[in-house]
């Protein structure tokens, strides 16, 4: 289906990758992983023919229909969610522009042409409109939405639309990059499970580690000019690359210890005329040698310890009789709600429930209409929301930003913290105000750690970073003293962090003491998150 030989990549004066090989054959679910910038989204642009690599092949079957999400969505105009995932406003009438051009062109019997007429074909199904609204529904749309003009919707809710246009396409090889980013627990769940059974080969970049433990058999990791494969899914990838580590170590340890042998025996006897010819020939071995290069360490996470924030009583926060509404909607009536110190809390449940309009309740930050919200002794919050920008002084440096935050910490900790959140070198120059939304988001998570507060409220807080990343801010908050309430789409985040979860469904609150399992066990529901989350 796809074969990549001898690929080089390069970028300026830098080399992406080189003698890089891939192959993707039909059924197939592969994984790309690797640091950020080592070249993922360039291979993808690669083997979408956006860009030409410097040396190497890139074959596809002629039959074959690729379909591909990026990480952002086009501009939109006047189009419906139903136009977007049916491909009525854009994608079919870009597509029958084509075939004309290609037909003008006499090329017909083109890979390009062939390819075209599929997707064009597909999208013009007549169960194309069924399909659209199933895959909507999976997604989080509800049947209401389907009709409303999509630039009304945020960025989030218009990826999830193309994603289900390429849904009801079924392209026989699927290019998704980072797809989990703008979904809800709910949907990722969904998306898992339907790509798990995708009749089609499926390769994507992601920083979901429990997503691909769930859905990929195969993974090549992008690291130090390389493109290396690794049989199994992303638990059994580190496990491989670390043993293969472990080897390459001491291979190359070995070959420098009897370098070193040789070495001396030439220095100690070549000015000696008996031993001469023995120590030239000593030296010559050494020339012969294929030399071992020395491996470098695969990235590890960044351990660092949140300094304690300050003692807050046992009832960090607690919510009586509340009632909120957005104008007739009503999310929560009579709610009563208590959080204790030193629990972490997740909120589950169904998109639209009123989980980040809870976490805006405890922050403090929308207006109740009825109700009493009480913060504990000495309570000190911070609320990570969706919407990071406004927290920063744009006229700041990264490092200024960080500094100003904890005056007592020291400038090279503030660098290690950074360094672990992808702020190198110059990037600690930069002002806040020309960072991009994920730099803006990483930026405000160090903020939070080297001056937490003693209650802290996240939503969605592992969007934007890579595996490595989210790894470190895990280890950082299992060892949190303070209270932590937080939503997240990261499975593998939830697990290891939540002590409690809240099950949020049709304005009411139902607490689970228990981890993420627990919850799962106690709703009867192991095999079926899905359910255990619609569950009111």
């Amino acid at each position: 289906m796809l074969t990549i030989r001898d690929l080089k990549m390069t970028m300026g004066a830098r080399v992406l990758f080189e003698n890089a090989s891939l192959q993707v054959n039909y059924g197939d679910r592969v994984a790309l992983v690797g640091p950020n910038g080592a070249g993922k989204s360039t291979l993808f642009s690669i083997i979408l023919k956006k860009i030409e690599p410097d040396e190497g092949v890139v074959e596809r079957d002629e039959w074959t229909m690729v379909g591909y999400l990026p990480q952002e969505a086009e501009a939109l105009g006047d189009e419906t969610v139903m136009d977007v995932a049916t491909g009525r406003a854009n994608e079919i009438p870009r597509l029958e522009k084509r075939l004309h051009e290609l037909e003008a062109a006499g090329d017909v019997a083109s890979p390009e042409y062939l390819e075209t007429h599929a997707k064009h074909d597909a999208l013009n199904d007549p169960q194309a409109a069924a399909k659209a609204k199933k895959m909507l529904a999976g997604l989080g749309y509800k049947e209401t939405d389907f009709d409303r003009p999509a630039r009304e919707m945020s960025g989030g809710w218009v990826m999830r639309a193309h994603l289900a246009r390429l849904l009801v396409m079924e392209p026989d090889l699927l290019l998704l990059d980072e797809p989990t980013n703008h979904l809800d627990l709910l949907a990722l769940l969904w998306l898992q499970n339907y790509l798990k059974n995708y009749s089609g080969a499926l390769l994507l970049i992601s920083h979901d580690r429990q997503f691909m433990d769930e859905v990929v058999t195969q993974v090549y990791d992008i690291a130090e000019k390389k493109v290396i494969s690794y049989a199994g899914n992303y638990t059994d990838f580190l496990r491989q690359r670390e043993a293969n580590y472990e080897n390459q170590v001491a291979a190359y340890k070995n070959q420098q210890k009897e370098i070193q042998a040789l070495q001396e025996f030439a220095d100690r006897f070549r000015a000696i005329p008996s031993k001469a010819s023995q120590a030239m020939s000593k030296l010559k071995q050494i020339e012969r040698l294929e030399l071992i290069e020395k491996p470098t360490a695969p990235k590890k996470p960044f351990r660092f310890q949140i300094p304690p924030p300050p003692r807050g009583g046992q009832r960090a926060i607690s919510l009586e009789g509340v009632h909120m509404a957005y104008g007739d909607l009503k999310v929560y009536a009579g709610l009563d709600l208590t959080i204790e110190r030193g629990e972490r809390t997740v909120l589950v449940g169904p998109n639209g429930a009123g989980k980040s309009t809870l976490l805006k309740i405890l922050a403090g930050v929308v207006e109740i209409q009825k109700g009493e919200r009480k913060l504990g002794h000495n309570a000190k919050i911070g609320y990570f929301s969706q919407h990071r920008a406004d927290t920063l002084d744009v006229n700041k440096t990264v490092l200024e930003e960080v500094m100003s935050s904890a005056p007592t910490l020291r400038e090279d900790e503030a660098r290690g913290v950074l360094g672990s959140f992808m702020f190198r070198k110059e990037e600690i120059y930069k002002l806040t105000g020309v960072l991009s939304g994920g730099e803006k988001s990483r930026l405000n998570l160090v903020k939070f750690l080297v001056d937490p507060p003693n209650l802290l409220l996240m939503d969605e807080p592992t969007t934007h970073l890579d595996i490595t990343t989210v790894e470190s801010l895990t280890l950082a908050l299992e060892r949190y003293e303070g209270s932590l309430v937080f939503i997240s789409h990261d499975v593998h985040f939830i697990k290891h962090l939540a002590t409690k979860v809240l099950h949020v469904n049709a304005g009411q609150v139902k607490p689970y003491v228990g981890n993420y399992e627990y919850f799962l066990e106690k709703t009867g529901s192991s095999g079926d998150a899905r359910a255990a989350l619609t569950a009111s």
